[in-house]
């Protein structure tokens, strides 16, 4: 059986794939993890929950990138925008590493 956090890891990986895919390019450097809740010291320029945030690489550290289950899930009405919302979530933080818009990852219609 899976149980919710596996899907949701998946769903995350699934987003990863896409903006690889609309990248052109492999994100092998980039470390992708799920925790469940942020820290409790938020970044300076972070005034509410953050859905997401991205470590950048340092020295021999390759960049990570870290989605927060919990407080994306309890955004999401249903599957489809839980889906929707992770995939949000990932291509603003890869936009940043790679220093393009996120809309240019975002699924199109």
């Amino acid at each position: 059986m899976r149980t919710r956090r596996d899907g949701f890891d998946e769903l995350v990986l699934d987003a990863l794939e896409r903006v690889e895919h609309r990248v052109g390019q492999s994100l092998q450097q980039l470390e992708v993890a799920v925790e469940d809740i942020p820290p409790s010291d938020p970044a300076a320029w972070e005034s509410a929950i953050p859905l997401g945030r991205l470590f950048p690489a340092e020295g021999r550290t390759a960049p990570r990138l870290v989605v927060y289950r919990r407080p994306v899930a309890s955004r999401a009405a249903g599957e489809d925008e839980l889906r929707m919302l992770v995939q949000a979530v990932v291509a603003e933080q890869v936009a940043t590493l790679l220093g393009i818009n996120p809309d240019d990852l975002e699924d199109g219609p």
